[in-house]
């Protein structure tokens, strides 16, 4: 018996064909890929607009302003970026009543958490006494060092009211190190880093006075 000819020409076409398909195919794949990011783009902007507001409004409430927290912003000083443990610096929130500041929102990091950054935003008041602290992401331990998430734990609300004052900068520490703060069981790094790097936002706000709380507000009907 013969062995079957095998029509190699056809070959080159076939393949040639295949390539065309498969070109067509990426190009219609990423056309609707295209037209679905337009059509929800204006929507997830909206999505994390409201998340990042929801964020600022749970230390400074609703109540208590009337302006847009999201709009009235200063960029942080570069010189402050260390302190406050950021690396590519970043945006203060201006919280105003009857256009008088009445708080200020500062984003910070904790690069010393047991298991990484710890990242945060801090309230604090006019008269330097903390409005509030949220954590936002962190990679602590779960069932220890996760407890600085008001999911986990309310212990990151005992921040609220104090101040450089009360207790005293000596005492803005963790109970184990001599401080006002307790730590949590089996864990001490973790409330150790957020504690001193609260400290040093409260200290970059009082040294700050001038720059932080006589920002003017944003223009809302700027000339076109």
């Amino acid at each position: 018996m013969k062995p079957e000819n095998t029509n190699l020409s056809s070959i080159p076409l076939s393949m040639s064909k295949n390539s065309l398909l498969l070109f067509l195919f990426a190009l219609l794949t990423a056309g609707i890929l295209a037209v679905t990011f337009e059509g929800t783009k204006e929507s997830i902007a909206i999505a994390e607009r409201k998340a990042a507001e929801k964020a600022l409004l749970e230390i400074i409430p609703a109540s208590r302003i009337d302006n847009d927290l999201l709009l009235d912003t200063i960029e942080i000083p570069t010189a402050a970026w260390p302190e406050l443990g950021l690396k590519n610096g970043g945006e203060i929130h201006i919280a105003r009543k009857n256009k008088q500041i009445v708080a200020v929102i500062i984003p910070a990091v904790a690069p010393d958490g047991y298991s990484g950054d710890i990242k945060m935003i801090a309230g604090v008041n006019s008269n330097g006494t903390i409005a509030g602290v949220r954590v936002l992401t962190h990679t602590e331990t779960p069932g220890l060092g996760d407890k600085v998430d008001l999911k986990k734990s309310d212990w990151i609300t005992s921040f609220d009211n104090k101040s450089l004052e009360q207790p005293t900068v000596s005492q803005w520490k963790v109970k184990k190190d001599g401080g006002d703060f307790d730590q949590f069981t089996g864990a001490t790094i973790t409330p150790r880093a957020v504690v001193g790097q609260i400290r040093k936002v409260l200290e970059f706000v009082k040294r700050e006075q001038t720059l932080l709380f006589t920002v003017e507000a944003p223009d809302s009907n700027p000339e076109s």
